[in-house]
């Protein structure tokens, strides 16, 4: 997608604020978790469910909303946005690295248009003992995302055995005591709560895995690398956008229109309830790469365990087109982790 934004009054996208809608996805999210974590202590099994699968949504809605936070298209006020961000980052997990550093990371995506990482986890699989790779390949396969909590535990372990990070161990032993006093009564009050607590945040990562996979096919450096001059058409080149439907749109608000990525890169301090509406105006349905949902799924449980061997893949042929049959998808790039 090559796009040109000199016919469209950004102003009409970027001015109208929709604060009710903010109001009432930030509203849900809260009152989903609560209330989702209430649904697992009663015996009932369908009661059970319906707790995991609205919390699972509504750690979904935390991230996204993060990340609008960290653009600070919920709020005028940055302080604002940092609050409520933090707010979030403290029901899915992403506390433990900070908002503030987990936005300079996300911001730095969009501005250098590539990837930076200080944890090659590709590299890092393939020198782990044959025995120990192969367990975390079978869980992989049976979508256990192990990598995903590696990476997890990787940073917050590092303060301990990182020099560098030191500093950090009295943040760190604060949180860990927080959160884990908080699960600890949890499991005390009802074991199959924090059973059921660990479905839905395993559903979180899965869900958000598999929308970061399909979405950028960016080449990654080590921290210090030269980082290429990248412009906005190699951007919209490498980015792709997963739609939940390009005909019923309002399925897309599930996912706070997270897929309308190609669109997000164009302008990205458009708040996600306008996303939509600008996508239209912006975009040619030959010029943007639209990955239909069936694609995504396939290619999502075909490639689990490719991509975590042979990378992203190829996405493009040699006459430029789209090669979706091969593009098996990033993994660990979630903007809730320092990576």
């Amino acid at each position: 997608m090559v796009t040109t934004v000199k016919s469209v009054d950004l102003n009409t996208h970027l001015d109208q604020q929709k604060p009710l809608w903010n109001a009432i996805a930030i509203v849900y999210t809260f009152l989903g978790y609560i209330a989702g974590i209430g649904l697992f202590i009663p015996s009932t099994v369908w009661l059970n469910a319906l707790g995991v699968v609205l919390l699972t949504h509504s750690l979904i809605f935390s991230a996204y909303l993060a990340h609008e936070f960290m653009h600070n298209t919920i709020f005028k006020q940055r302080r604002w946005n940092v609050i409520f961000g933090t707010a979030m980052l403290w029901l899915n997990g992403g506390c433990y690295y900070g908002f503030q550093a987990l936005t300079l990371q996300h911001i730095a995506h969009h501005l250098d248009r590539v990837d930076v990482f200080t944890f090659d986890i590709l590299a890092a699989l393939q020198k782990l003992p044959r025995l120990v790779r192969l367990g975390i390949l079978v869980l992989e396969w049976f979508y256990f995302p192990v990598l995903a909590f590696w990476t997890r535990w990787r940073y917050i372990t590092a303060p301990w055995w990182n020099v560098e990070l030191r500093q950090e161990r009295s943040r760190m032993i604060s949180i860990l005591a927080i959160r884990g006093t908080l699960f600890v009564l949890l499991g005390l009050f009802a074991f199959k709560a924090l059973l059921l607590y660990s479905f839905s945040y395993i559903g979180m990562i899965t869900v958000l895995r598999w929308m970061d996979a399909f979405q950028h096919t960016y080449e990654a450096f080590p921290p210090g690398a030269p980082l290429p001059k990248r412009d906005r058409t190699y951007e919209q080149a490498n980015t792709f956008s997963n739609l939940l439907s390009r005909r019923h749109f309002w399925l897309n608000l599930l996912l706070l229109n997270f897929g309308y990525h190609n669109t997000h890169h164009a302008v990205m301090i458009c708040p996600w309830h306008s996303l939509h509406q600008l996508d239209r105006n912006l975009s040619n349905s030959n010029e943007v790469y639209y990955i239909p949902l069936l694609q995504q799924l396939i290619n999502y449980h075909q490639f689990r365990i490719t991509r975590l061997l042979a990378g992203v893949g190829k996405v493009v042929n040699e006459n430029g087109k789209p090669n979706l049959d091969q593009f098996y998808g990033a993994i660990e790039v979630s903007f809730l982790t320092l990576y």
